[in-house]
């Protein structure tokens, strides 16, 4: 299968990843799902996220936003919005963190890119796996799509916890 990888570095620009393969490494799969590629199905990425990852892991609330985000970008840019189209959410953990991905049929029109402008009225999806997550990057191939992002836990804590981007408010009750 013929691919290109890349990730984001800080400045938001694309770059090769080398070794795909080694991103795995030492990571156990907790679970796999494959829904519709209709918007009513976000939430049950999100359960399964949930689900998977356990009301105590220190990652969780990042690891739900996060899907959420993914999933959203899927079914709002590409192919798999279409009839019959499905998107897959796979998340794995090791020691030192977690790792999900989400796949979907691609798009001929755009590959996934960050917007930073805080005052546009779309377009934080990206913003957010970036800001939040410790790495992310995406795979094309003639199957489609695949982002997937890393959320380091250390020592007990994840490292992205409690991290807002900015200029992103909590409310009082800590919530979004």
């Amino acid at each position: 299968m013929s691919f290109t990888a890349t990730q984001q570095n800080e400045a938001g620009e694309s770059y090769a990843v080398a070794s795909v393969a080694a991103d795995r490494a030492g990571v156990a799969a907790l679970g796999s799902l494959t829904i519709p590629g209709r918007p009513e199905h976000v939430r049950e990425a999100r359960a399964f996220v949930a689900k998977a990852l356990g009301e105590l892991h220190p990652a969780l609330e990042n690891a739900v936003l996060l899907t959420s985000e993914l999933v959203t970008n899927a079914v709002m840019h590409s192919a798999s919005r279409c009839s019959g189209g499905t998107i897959t959410i796979e998340i794995g953990a090791s020691a030192g963190g977690v790792r999900i991905e989400v796949a979907d049929a691609g798009s001929d029109l755009s590959t996934p890119v960050v917007r930073g402008d805080a005052y546009a009225s779309d377009g934080h999806g990206l913003f957010l796996v970036q800001t939040l997550s410790d790495q992310w990057g995406y795979l094309r191939s003639d199957k489609g799509t695949t982002v997937w992002c890393w959320l380091t836990v250390n020592a007990g804590v994840a490292q992205g916890a409690g991290r807002r981007p900015p200029g992103y408010a909590a409310s009082p009750s800590g919530a979004w």
